[in-house]
């Protein structure tokens, strides 16, 4: 048990900075005097004082983390955290339960976007920003940010660092030392964002929308302070600017922390994943407008290309905002959009999804596989981006493919079981463990997951979870070699 002080002390650390995190929606809570300044005072206090509670009481157990310390403080950074954003939700809505508001802030944080609530349009401004703040924060990884501040602490960083970046590439580094790596990430991440908001603005958006959309976009977290979500606006003009910054938000951002610092957009042509992730969504916009025109769904293509373009790159990015009801189209549209919440977003982004970078490798390797039956003899060393790929790695994506595939029948099983349609139940784990959001049918995206049961909410929270921590970060630590010493 004493191995495990080191890991409280930091965990106690991280909650007091996350307690500084609501001083921006009570800021804003009591500039529009909306009602919710007394739940945030709640949470603040509360979260701070658990935070100084654990980091003091174990002090005297401070050393540097080691790897299997990284996987277990991420897993216990993300779940407590969300926890103790409850507070404001819970204080301010008393009707809600902690499931309820459980499922929300873990959807805020891994950026799935997928709700409870309803009337959002009525909630106040600053239990939105909330959400959303949340959104934001879980879009570059909470983890990342506190890698940037931890060693001013004494803390190294980089055992939580690999733990919790996406991707199977994990050892690289685009700075010297992993703390700049971290606030380079955040920088351009953070200028993008400011960038976002103001496109909204000069779009229509008044500056609050702006702010909360820019923050659910950059995130690709698609939570909105709209039940009609983008369907709300009805403008083709600011439909175009989200699909352009939810596009931005599913590349690298090592690539665009590269090409910052070159002041060149060389780091685009040579980012293997970038040009593969635009012309898949690309086609498959033009496919699904051509396929939707021609099934009657919309009188004419540009109509019906306006529709395809926004909800497939929202849903391929993982986003989840909707600008209509797509659970009425044809069911191979939202079936193809859903495939591509699988695979589509890069690695290093605010996606979720295995990544693109892992269904290169896949195909490549199959390919490799299918070349071998014809040249048993010859030497063909899979490549990416003209550079061999290690046998480690392919390994690696093949074991996270088959974990991933299975962890997606298994958990629908389970909610098919317990009374769900194989529809709903489908869509709901794939949305999840993809991050994405919304699903089909019960859980489509003119409703929301308040339909489920208790159990189905939990097991989906489960599924948001295991998604956003790739899989391997939290099964590791079901497993008794994890807990031998």
């Amino acid at each position: 048990m004493n191995r495990l002080f080191p890991i409280a002390h930091v965990l106690g650390m991280v909650t007091m900075l996350f307690s500084l995190t609501m001083l921006a929606p009570l800021i804003l809570s009591w500039w529009f005097q909306d009602g919710a300044m007394a739940a945030y005072d709640e949470a603040i206090v509360t979260t701070f004082l658990a935070g100084l509670l654990t980091w003091w009481s174990t002090r005297r157990a401070k050393r540097e983390l080691k790897i299997r310390d990284g996987f277990l403080l991420v897993v216990l950074i993300w779940s407590s955290l969300a926890a103790f954003a409850t507070i404001p939700l819970m204080v301010y809505l008393p009707e809600l339960s902690f499931t309820d508001a459980y499922f929300e802030t873990i959807s805020g944080l891994t950026t799935s976007g997928a709700s409870v609530l309803s009337g959002l349009d009525s909630l106040p401004p600053s239990i939105n920003f909330w959400r959303t703040e949340l959104v934001w924060l879980g879009g570059m990884g909470l983890i990342v940010l506190a890698v940037a501040v931890l060693p001013l602490l004494g803390i190294g960083g980089r055992q939580l660092y690999k733990a919790e970046t996406p991707g199977p590439m994990k050892d690289s580094q685009l700075t010297p030392r992993i703390t700049e790596t971290a606030k380079g990430l955040w920088l351009v991440y953070a200028g993008i964002t400011v960038a976002c908001m103001l496109s909204f603005r000069w779009a229509g958006m008044d500056w609050f929308d702006a702010v909360i959309h820019a923050f659910s976009t950059m995130g690709l977290g698609g939570f909105s302070s709209h039940d009609a979500s983008f369907g709300y606006f009805d403008s083709p003009l600011i439909e175009s600017v989200t699909i352009v910054f939810m596009l931005i938000a599913g590349i690298n951002f090592a690539s665009h922390f590269m090409v910052w610092r070159s002041k060149s957009f060389a780091p685009y042509r040579h980012d293997p994943e970038a040009r593969l992730f635009l012309g898949v969504i690309l086609a498959s916009v033009v496919g699904l407008a051509v396929y939707l025109q021609l099934m009657g769904v919309y009188p004419d293509f540009l109509t019906a290309l306006r529709f395809a373009a926004f909800n497939t790159v929202s849903i391929a990015t993982t986003t989840g905002f909707a600008n209509t009801d797509y659970n009425l189209w044809p069911i191979f549209a939202p079936l193809w959009m859903l495939f591509l919440c699988s695979f589509a977003s890069s690695s290093g982004s605010t996606g979720g999804g295995i990544k693109m970078i892992r269904a290169q490798i896949l195909y490549k390797q199959v390919y490799r596989e299918m070349k071998k039956l014809l040249h048993p003899n010859g030497v063909m060393p899979t490549k990416l981006g003209g550079m061999v790929v290690p046998n480690k790695i392919i390994y690696a994506v093949l074991a996270f493919l088959f974990i991933y595939v299975a962890s997606i029948v298994s958990l629908t099983l389970v909610m098919t079981a317990s009374g769900l349609d194989v529809i709903t139940a489908f869509s709901a784990i794939v949305a999840m463990i993809n991050n994405t959001g919304p699903g089909l049918n019960q859980v489509g995206p003119a409703t929301n997951y308040a339909v489920l049961t208790d159990f189905q909410t939990w097991v989906c929270t489960f599924t948001m979870l295991l998604g956003r921590l790739e899989l391997f970060t939290l099964l590791i630590l079901f497993t008794p070699a994890f807990w031998r010493k």
